[in-house]
């Protein structure tokens, strides 16, 4: 009986397992945070949320704090991190931000890559665009994922 209960407590983890979702980019300072934090606010805790990048930069965007703030969403603590090859074996869905051939590939991973244009050295007003054209896609990728 004991392992009868053991084999559908693993049942019940699995199922109510979250997908896992890492947003990648080179400097982890701009795309990928954004996409982040709008996943996991967007998500409701419904998706679990990394970001990393091949060369993290030293500091978020401050030009990303500003537009994510705009939004209620706070940046400013963020970190850029670097991207190691545990992150990406333990996603569901791996996205990547212009990172190139940086970002390892593993077997039965859902990779996409989404072009967008780096907000590096951008305006704020270039710097909203590239975070609501993120927010489509990340709230298309929650409907997939996570619905309601």
């Amino acid at each position: 009986m004991d392992s009868f209960a053991e084999t559908m407590t693993a049942v019940e983890e699995t199922a109510q397992q979250k997908p896992r979702v890492l947003f990648v980019c080179v400097h982890n300072a701009g795309r990928s945070q954004m996409a982040a934090a709008l996943t996991t606010e967007l998500s409701e805790g419904r998706v679990d949320v990394r970001s990393a990048g091949s060369e993290p930069a030293e500091a978020v965007n401050p030009v990303a704090v500003d537009a994510m703030g705009e939004l209620g969403i706070d940046l400013a603590e963020q970190r850029p991190k670097l991207l190691e090859g545990d992150a990406v074996r333990e996603a569901d869905v791996v996205i990547t931000m212009g990172c190139g051939d940086a970002c390892p590939v593993y077997p039965g991973k859902r990779y996409e890559d989404w072009e967008l244009e780096d907000p590096s050295g951008k305006d704020l007003d270039a710097v909203r665009a590239i975070r609501d054209e993120i927010e489509e896609r990340v709230r298309r990728l929650l409907t997939e994922l996570a619905p309601d």
